[in-house]
């Protein structure tokens, strides 16, 4: 990764569905970053956002070897 490095999001749900996968991708070393609008909102003292609509981003260099974690989670999860 460089400084030309760029996010996508690359799932979107609940906080809880989102950590897991998170530590998924974390055991194979792929940094990820969650963003949590609903969160935000109620940080700042108001709501926005769902709270089953939290995303997150990974680099676009790793999609590719995250797509099979992605899909393991998917089976697991019966999603």
């Amino acid at each position: 990764m460089d400084d030309q490095s760029k996010h996508f999001r690359f799932f979107t749900g609940s906080l809880i569905e989102i950590q897991r996968l998170q530590i998924d991708l974390d055991e194979k070393e792929i940094p990820s970053m969650i963003k949590n609008n609903f969160q935000s909102g109620v940080r700042a003292g108001f709501y926005g956002g769902s709270p089953q609509q939290v995303e997150l981003f990974i680099y676009e260099e790793d999609r590719e070897n995250a797509l099979p974690i992605l899909e393991a989670f998917k089976e697991q999860m019966g999603i």
